[in-house]
């Protein structure tokens, strides 16, 4: 996580202290040419386009204050969306029972993609219901799983 990263997870955490919302995730990329400052926040229910104007308006006035970021970025507030990104340990914890995609960075034993019911994570292991332990290194990414 970049410097700039952090001190956004601390401004997030400030402007939502005794609120109901949550920090998903924040994630400062460049794309092209422009740089992108992401902000993913959520709340029992989900949020509104209301809520995410709200947040954006709180936490752009303290990057203003701050000054932290040199040049041009565009600033994102959103939802993290019905097939989320699983990143931090509560997001399994919350999650468990429910049916994920895992994706991993080259194929475990011939296979590159699972579904299937989350049981949890531990320090090594992703685990998945009727699979193998999968090990942690080798997951690039755990999202929640549509249905159509």
């Amino acid at each position: 996580m970049s410097k700039i990263e952090t001190q956004v997870e601390n401004f997030m955490a400030e402007i939502l202290e005794d609120t109901d919302y949550e920090l998903v995730d924040v994630e400062y990329v460049k794309e092209g040419r422009d740089w992108f400052l992401r902000v993913f926040a959520d709340k029992a229910g989900g949020i509104d386009l209301d809520d995410c104007q709200k947040l954006s308006e709180k936490l752009s006035a303290k990057l203003d204050a701050a000054d932290i970021i040199g040049g041009a970025y565009i600033l994102e507030v959103s939802s993290p969306g019905i097939d989320r990104i699983l990143k931090k340990d509560k997001d399994f914890v919350r999650e468990a029972g429910k049916i994920v995609d895992v994706t991993l960075y080259a194929p475990l034993d011939g296979k590159k993609f699972f579904v299937g019911e989350l049981v949890g994570r531990d320090e090594k292991f992703l685990h998945i219901k009727d699979e193998a332990p999968l090990p942690r290194e080798k997951v690039a990414l755990v999202r929640l799983h549509i249905d159509f």
